[in-house]
């Protein structure tokens, strides 16, 4: 039965895959679905191209700073303390100012957020993981999921634990979680490998706004020969802030998949999402990083800068 709800009518339910059909009841929908199946399997999958080609949504910004987190994720911190996600620009800050404060290079490390001392041991960081994983934490059951994953932090590693957790963080709306879960089923690690499901899982986490994600989506359409879908996906991550899917996309001009407008409209935009999460500290931070003997540089100034007062 197609069409809307009249009024004083029973009420209709869509067809939950292509939307376009209502049935008045689960019988109605047995007694078309043989009429249905083909429109609606072709309905549903250009709904779901519709939702997976979309631009990537923004990044949640810094609790601290207010800038976007990085789209890189390991310029982010977790902090089991108090759950937050952090950009390593403010992380370095409050590094900074302990040690102006006088602390010595061993004892500095504290949260941004929350001013609490990082965790020393192994057991007191998976207390304040499963103290976040009961508040619902979607970041800490993603580090959880590590710490199955790769035995790390004294657990046993053990790939269907981790599976478990990466999907329930996943479902609370970490994206990074099912990119982990999509490469769990791509590589068979410690399920069964499955292409289709390791795609259904990238899927998600790319809808999200997950670059990586995007990437093995782009490589996987290419092994299959559907370029046209690969740059596709290279486009959307280029124009997200990707800057190995900005590379692709500029070799695609050469290969015919790309035009040279896509390109221009691609850099404009990533560079936009570049010049959205820069700041000055995250670039000391990553400086700092590259050498980390510089902290201990900047405790011998403040220890010369003390020894002159006196």
């Amino acid at each position: 039965e197609e069409g809307g709800d009249g009024e004083g009518a029973p009420t209709l339910k869509k067809c939950v895959a292509c939307k376009m059909v209502k049935y008045c009841n689960r019988d109605c929908q047995k007694a078309h679905r043989p009429k249905h199946m083909k429109e609606c399997k072709k309905r549903a999958a250009e709904l779901h191209d519709e939702a997976l080609f979309k631009d990537h949504p923004p990044t949640e910004d810094c609790p601290i700073c207010s800038i976007p987190l990085p789209l890189d994720g390991r310029l982010i911190s977790f902090k089991s303390c108090c759950g937050k996600s952090i950009c390593n620009g403010c992380t370095h800050a409050i590094l900074i100012e302990e040690i102006k404060q006088g602390k010595d290079i061993d004892d500095i490390g504290m949260c941004a957020f929350c001013r609490t001392i990082d965790a020393e041991t192994d057991e007191e960081m998976a207390k304040r993981i499963k103290i976040q994983t009961e508040k619902g934490n979607a970041g800490a059951y993603n580090i959880l999921a590590r710490y199955y994953a790769m035995g790390e932090r004294g657990f046993n590693v053990d790939f269907a634990k981790s599976s478990e957790l990466s999907l329930r963080a996943g479902e609370l709306g970490d994206p990074s979680a099912y990119f982990n879960l999509g490469n769990h089923y791509y590589r068979g690690m410690g399920v069964s490998r499955d292409v289709k499901k390791a795609k259904h899982y990238f899927g998600l986490a790319a809808m999200q706004g997950n670059l990586n994600a995007r990437i093995n989506l782009a490589k996987i359409e290419g092994y299959a020969s559907s370029d046209e879908r690969a740059y596709k996906h290279f486009l959307v991550g280029a124009r997200g802030g990707g800057k190995d899917c900005l590379d692709f996309v500029r070799k695609g001009i050469g290969r015919g998949f790309v035009t040279k407008e896509q390109y221009g409209d691609a850099l404009r935009l990533y560079q936009k999402r570049q010049e959205e999460v820069k700041s000055e500290m995250r670039d000391e931070a990553e400086m700092y990083a590259k050498n980390p003997k510089m902290y201990a540089d900047v405790r011998h100034a403040v220890d010369m800068a003390h020894y002159s007062q006196n």
